[in-house]
């Protein structure tokens, strides 16, 4: 009886470990994606800047 409950327990414990990193690597790709998309921002504001002159 206690292996078995503690084979569960264990279970759980990895089932929440993947929700946690889960949600991390979502709350990363927001980040990678505000960030990117600024890159692209203050490249397209270069180009033209340049092509103004």
């Amino acid at each position: 009886m206690i292996l078995r409950s503690a084979k569960g327990q264990s279970l759980i414990e990895y089932g929440i470990l993947v929700l946690i990193v889960t949600a991390a690597l979502i709350a990363m790709t927001v980040y990678l994606y505000r960030s990117s998309n600024a890159r692209v921002r203050r490249s397209i504001d270069e180009l033209n800047y340049y092509r103004s002159d």
